[in-house]
């Protein structure tokens, strides 16, 4: 979060200007707020003061150059007396709050009744505490700026709903053994990033396998692969060693996607091995 030019806590994030979607509902929105304010007989200071924050962020948003914050909405709606209509405008807020890649991803991953995903570097984006991520972004080079860090670790945690699900996804993760004992962010937060993992691989939809570093034979040499398949029997499939690293959904280049997969799978430890690998290394930890 970052503050304001007159001093006050800043509520939102810029909007990226290539990310078509999100210019136009900030616009929108924009729009609409700036009616509600002007209705309401108040400038743009005004609203700021009553609502807790700078002047210049009411210009931002009311501009569509800035993404609120719920709660931003939530009290411009209170002060401005629109009987929840400006609030209702969260839906639309919440879509392209996210950056659009991450969006676009998440919208796969709701969609999705079966993901498999093999992680050589670090932990699984949808396994990751709050903390881990954290630290994982913070190691970015270049850096993230702190209003970036804030969006990219919300819309990451964010796409945890996922296990919320009912009835929820197949999950199937093959994670290397060196993305669980290497300590990103330090040995607390490696620590609890494997109790976390603890409780998800025992889910009753998540198949959860560790990759051991001594294995001969790894059919997962070219990187991480990712393949999620729908309920009308559609699928995409993406991995860093095959078709330059870009989405795929021809069933030719998939199949060799899940071929590679299910290699990787049968080399892993079983389940019930990962199961007590995570807990010898918590032990350990």
């Amino acid at each position: 979060m970052s503050v304001d030019s007159d001093g006050t806590e800043d509520a939102g994030w810029d909007v990226d200007p290539e990310d078509e979607q999100g210019v136009a509902v900030l616009a929108a929105l924009g729009r609409q707020l700036r009616a509600w304010r002007e209705e309401a007989g108040m400038r743009a200071a005004d609203l700021g003061t009553e609502i807790g924050y700078g002047e210049d962020l009411v210009r931002k948003v009311e501009a569509g150059k800035r993404i609120p914050r719920p709660e931003y909405l939530d009290r411009a709606d209170e002060v401005l007396r629109a009987g929840g209509k400006i609030a209702t405008m969260r839906a639309d807020v919440e879509q392209i709050r996210y950056p659009k890649k991450i969006r676009d991803l998440a919208k796969l991953e709701a969609r999705a009744v079966e993901i498999g995903a093999y992680g050589s570097h670090n932990v699984h984006g949808l396994l990751q505490t709050p903390e881990y991520a954290s630290a994982l972004f913070r190691m970015r080079r270049p850096a993230y700026s702190r209003d970036e860090m804030d969006q990219i670790l919300a819309a990451r945690m964010a796409r945890r709903s996922i296990f919320d699900r009912a009835p929820g996804p197949a999950l199937s993760f093959v994670q290397e053994e060196v993305t669980l004992r290497r300590p990103i962010g330090g040995t607390m937060v490696l620590r609890q990033q494997l109790e976390h993992l603890l409780e998800v691989v025992q889910l009753p939809n998540v198949e959860f396998q560790v990759m051991p570093t001594h294995v001969e034979e790894h059919a997962g040499m070219g990187g991480r692969i990712q393949v999620l398949k729908f309920e009308d029997g559609t699928a995409v499939g993406r991995s860093d060693g095959a078709f330059h690293g870009r989405p795929v959904s021809d069933p030719k280049q998939l199949r060799i996607l899940e071929l590679r997969y299910g290699i990787i799978r049968a080399q892993a430890l079983t389940p019930r091995e990962s199961l007590a690998f995570i807990e010898e290394l918590v032990g350990e930890t």
